[in-house]
């Protein structure tokens, strides 16, 4: 879909789908319906006198011009009110606008985008969220339908902005949305597929293309270098699968930069629980289980296509958890990449077992100002806190502060939970130096308590992505299935280091 920014009017063309947001309070759209044909505003302001719509929050109105301007139709979205007007609310003004062209089947759409309060947002910034909004919200994983498909027909979208300043501004978030949207639908596809079709090689293999195209340096050790590292927790949580597991080494490093950023992601293609099997009711969805992974690539391409000014490890360990007669067993005792000894007390919490790997060799290797994990690690933290906000843990208050901040222009939150000395004590066992869980109380808490031993005294961030990784009901810009969460995240947080 081709997206442009143009110093137009909803009179210049024929657009098959014109849109634009209306604010409950009149001096706000006063302006707006002013740049309007008289008889067109005077459908609007009829459907407001009789109450048919008041521009309240997701209230929408849909309007045939006739002639009044050349465009067949005119879709009106209600935004609340303008004090409250936030990004986000933005996002999904423009979304629910896409969402309703494609049901009309329209090729050409434009955008008439808000009058915000001066200084409230950068023009790059708006068009930015506009641009990922309508692009996200376009998405669908139907790569293995053979009917029923519902392919968008919107090919092009026209942002109108009132001069050419602007309009230059535009541009630049326009190419920066279309680039973080595209990195966040590559991470949808991987997460939403298969476990026959993504498995530790596979994902590998994707890695090594995403790679070539955007100029990250890839490495992917196999099954015989990882136990030459001694990764005992990616080797055993590997056994009981057909598919050797495989380390993936992202790395992008730009000329100049100022800060050196490794990402861990938890990247485990399907878990079964292994010998602590799971229960089978919704078993398919640990697909998603390689979510963070996905997220990490997904965030290498976004930063290296942008030359973002940030040398930025990428570290995925892929394996997959399976039961069968080589698989891991409850009281097995591993080794992990830093000596350190872990009691396995149950199979299902793999994750943290092949983090601690990844985590302890990010440090050990390339001693980074800081690490960032993104893992679908416990159920826990979805209990906790929904399927709203991430849970967040670490041991950088600058560095949870800065994704906070993140966070709440991206409409990615985070959310920090504790991480007090006494959780230590629930992951101590009796025969290694510590085991992989620690009970039924603060579960999202200690998996974080147990994933601290590994990062060396490092500053370190662990985000625990299990509640918005997946999604059971579609948003305006998030689809049902994978969300691509961590990417906007991430990136965002990137473009801001100092």
């Amino acid at each position: 879909m081709k997206i442009t920014a143009e110093t137009v009017s909803l009179n210049s063309r024929a657009w098959d789908f014109a849109s634009l947001v209306l604010f409950e309070d009149e001096k706000t759209n006063r302006t707006t319906l002013k740049t309007l044909p008289p008889a067109l505003a005077k459908k609007i302001e009829a459907a407001r006198s009789l109450g048919d719509f008041t521009a309240k929050k997701d209230e929408t109105l849909f309007i045939y011009p006739e002639g009044s301007i050349p465009s067949t139709r005119l879709f009106v979205i209600g935004a609340g009110t303008s004090d409250t007007f936030t990004l986000d609310r933005l996002r999904k003004t423009a979304a629910t606008a896409m969402k309703k062209a494609k049901t009309c089947s329209a090729a050409s759409v434009v955008f008439v985008v808000p009058k915000l309060e001066a200084g409230a947002f950068s023009p790059e910034t708006i068009a930015q969220a506009v641009t990922e909004a309508a692009l996200l919200s376009l998405y669908a994983f139907d790569a293995y339908k053979t009917k029923d498909k519902k392919p968008s027909t919107v090919k092009s979208l026209t942002l109108i902005v009132d001069d050419n300043k602007t309009a230059m501004q535009y541009r630049k978030g326009i190419a920066a949305g279309i680039t973080i949207a595209r990195a966040v639908a590559h991470t949808r596809d991987l997460a939403n597929a298969p476990g026959g079709v993504i498995y530790p090689s596979t994902l590998a293999d994707d890695a090594r293309r995403t790679a070539r195209a955007c100029g990250i340096r890839a490495t992917v050790l196999d099954r015989r270098k990882i136990e030459q590292l001694g990764m005992g927790g990616v080797i055993n949580v590997g056994k009981g699968s057909i598919h050797d597991p495989r380390f993936i080494i992202l790395e992008y490093k730009p000329r100049r930069f100022a800060r050196t950023v490794a990402l861990v992601g938890k990247g485990v293609t399907f878990d079964s629980g292994g010998i602590s099997i799971k229960p089978s009711a919704n078993m398919g969805e640990m697909r998603m289980d390689m979510h963070g992974g996905a997220s990490v690539i997904g965030t290498l391409e976004a930063v290296a296509q942008l030359k973002l000014p940030v040398h930025l490890i990428g570290l995925i360990p892929a394996v997959e958890n399976m039961p069968s007669g080589s698989a891991v067993k409850p009281g097995d005792i591993i080794t992990q990449y830093n000596g350190m000894t872990t009691e396995v007390d149950n199979t299902d919490a793999e994750g943290r077992l092949i983090l601690a790997d990844a985590l302890s060799y990010a440090s050990g290797r390339y001693h980074p100002d800081v690490i960032i994990d993104l893992a679908t690690l416990t159920g826990a933290v979805v209990v906790a806190l929904g399927h709203h906000a991430t849970g967040m843990l670490g041991t950088d208050e600058e560095t949870m502060t800065a994704l906070k901040s993140a966070g709440d222009t991206t409409y990615e939150r985070v959310w920090q939970l504790p991480l007090f000395e006494e959780y230590d004590k629930q992951i101590k066992s009796d025969v290694a130096d510590v085991k992989n869980v620690g009970g039924r109380w603060g579960g999202a808490i200690t998996a974080a308590a147990f994933l601290k031993n590994f990062t060396g005294g490092s500053k370190w961030v662990h985000l625990d992505i299990a509640g918005t990784s997946y999604l059971e009901e579609a948003h305006e810009y998030i689809p049902k299935g994978a969300s691509g969460v961590g990417v906007r995240l991430l990136v965002e947080y990137l473009r801001n280091l100092k």
